[in-house]
C-alpha cells in the first residue's frame, strides 16, 4: 500500500461484484474507502469496511442519476472524485453526462459518439474487420424474421446458432420472463421465436445471429486494457477463462481465470484502441475456435469487466492506473501481464469439479505455488468482521448448489 495521504474518493456507480473488485483495488493500493451508489444493496457490498453504499431509487433515470452525483459532490467539496461505472448501463450514463460531471469528477471515459459505434455489436464487428481482428460469422437482423429466411443455407452457417441483441444496454431495459444474456437456437423455428420474443418486449435495436463456436468455458478468453488520457494504451491483461457462471442471468460471467500471454493478439487490439481515440478501461470477450485454431472477438465492454480483480491480482492494480494517470499525472509506460496467475470468484472446489479437465491441473499447480487469488476473501475485510465472514461462507456454499443445478461437468 502506497501512503500518499490522497484526498481521493472513488465513486462507484453500481454495487455488484465489479464494484467490490474495484473498491478492493483502491484499498489495496492506497487504503482508500470507496463509495458505491446503486438502486439497492446486495450482499457482496454489504458488511464491508472498504465500501460505503448509498441507495438511490430509479438511478437509471438521467435526472435521478445527475441529482445523485451532484448531491454527492456537494457533500464532499474538497475531495478529488473519480467516477467509475460498474455496469454497461452506468458506464453509458457517465459517458452521456461526462461534460456535465467533469467540473467535479474525473470521468475516464470515451465520448458518446464513439460509444454508439462500439456498443452496437454489428458496428463493432465492422470495426474488427478493419484491424484484422477475427470474429464469428454473423448475420444482422433489423426486425423479426420468418423461419424460412433463417435456414442454415440462408445464414451461411449451420445450426445450432447464437442469438443475441446487438445493443445490450437497450436490451436490459426491456425485461421479460426467461430473459438471457445470450440464446442458443437449434432450428430456424426456434430462432424465429427467440427474435420475436425479444422484439415484443420493446427492444428496438438490431439482433445478431452468429455461428456458434463450440467448446467448454475454457475456450473463452478475456482481455482488459487501460488507455490513458493521452490516448496511449498503458496496460493489457489477457485471461484464459476456466469457468463461467451458468445461472440464466449470470450466463457468461467469468468465475475463474488464469492470466495468459499472447502479444500477437493484444497488439491488434492495442492498435485499434489507439487509432479510434479510446480512453479509460476496455474489456473484450474472445473465444478460441477449435476448428481452425483462431481467437474470435465477441464484444467490447466500455468499462472494466466484472472479473477485473483478475487484473489486479496479476500485479496490475487497476486503481493505480487511474490515480497515477489523472491525479498524480505520472508518465505511464506500457505494461502487459506475462506471468500466469489463477483468479477465482467461486470456490476453488467448484472450479476443480466443473471446469474442463484440460485446465484444472494448471489451476491446481498455481494454487500450490501460491499464485492464486480470490476476489471475495480480502483479509483486511474479513478479520474481526464476523458478518462478512458469515456472508462469504454462505455465498460460497450456494455456488455448489447453483453449479449442480445449472452446469454439467465439462470434460472437454
Amino acid at each position: 500500500m502506497e501512503n500518499l495521504n490522497l484526498n481521493v474518493i472513488p465513486v462507484l456507480v453500481g454495487a455488484d461484484q465489479n464494484c467490490y473488485n474495484v473498491a478492493r483495488a483502491f484499498h489495496e493500493a492506497y487504503g482508500l474507502v470507496s463509495h458505491a451508489i446503486g438502486r439497492y444493496a446486495i450482499g457482496i457490498t454489504q458488511h464491508t469496511s472498504i465500501v460505503k453504499f448509498h441507495a438511490v431509487e430509479n438511478l437509471g433515470s438521467d435526472d435521478t442519476f445527475m441529482m445523485a452525483m451532484s448531491d454527492f459532490a456537494a457533500n464532499h467539496p474538497d475531495a478529488t472524485l473519480i467516477a467509475i461505472g460498474c455496469t454497461d448501463e452506468y458506464a453509458a450514463l457517465l459517458i452521456r453526462h461526462r461534460a456535465e460531471l467533469e467540473d467535479r469528477y474525473i470521468v475516464p471515459y470515451i465520448n458518446e459518439e464513439l460509444m454508439q459505434k462500439l456498443v452496437d455489436k454489428a458496428d463493432f464487428y465492422t470495426m474488427c474487420d478493419k484491424y484484422g481482428i477475427r470474429h464469428p460469422k454473423t448475420v444482422v437482423l433489423s426486425a423479426p424474421a420468418k423461419a424460412e429466411d433463417l435456414t442454415a443455407a440462408a445464414l451461411g452457417f449451420s445450426y445450432p446458432i447464437i442469438v443475441k441483441p446487438s445493443s445490450s444496454i437497450d436490451y436490459w431495459h426491456h425485461p421479460f420472463d426467461g430473459m438471457k444474456k445470450v440464446y442458443t437456437a437449434n432450428s430456424p423455428e426456434e430462432t424465429e421465436k427467440i427474435v420475436a420474443e425479444i422484439y415484443n418486449s420493446g427492444y428496438t435495436q438490431r439482433m445478431i445471429l452468429q455461428d456458434r463456436i463450440e467448446g467448454t468455458d475454457a475456450n473463452m478468453r478475456v482481455l482488459t486494457a487501460y488507455v490513458g488520457k493521452d490516448g496511449k494504451v498503458k496496460m493489457m491483461c489477457l485471461g484464459h477463462v476456466l469457468l463461467e457462471e451458468h445461472t440464466p442471468k449470470g450466463l457468461g460471467n467469468h468465475a475463474a481465470i488464469i492470466t495468459e500471454y499472447n502479444p500477437e493478439l493484444t497488439a491488434k487490439f492495442r492498435a485499434m484502441l489507439e487509432d479510434i481515440g479510446y480512453r479509460g478501461f476496455a474489456n473484450f470477450d474472445i473465444k478460441y475456435d477449435d476448428r481452425d485454431g483462431t481467437l474470435n472477438a465477441f464484444e467490447i465492454n466500455l468499462r472494466q469487466g466484472r472479473s477485473n480483480y483478475y487484473v489486479t491480482s496479476s500485479g496490475l492494480n487497476i486503481a493505480k492506473y487511474l490515480v497515477e494517470d489523472y491525479v498524480l499525472c505520472r508518465d505511464l509506460g506500457y505494461t502487459e501481464a506475462s506471468e500466469p496467475h489463477f483468479w477465482h470468484y467461486v470456490p476453488r472446489g467448484v472450479v476443480y469439479r466443473y471446469a474442463s479437465k484440460k485446465v484444472v491441473p494448471e489451476a491446481k499447480k498455481l494454487a500450490r505455488q501460491k499464485q492464486v487469488s480470490s476476489s471475495m476473501w480480502y483479509a483486511y475485510d474479513v478479520l474481526r468482521n464476523p458478518m462478512r465472514l458469515f456472508y462469504l461462507i454462505e455465498h460460497g456454499r450456494r455456488f455448489y448448489k447453483k453449479y449442480k443445478t445449472y452446469c454439467p461437468k465439462q470434460d472437454g
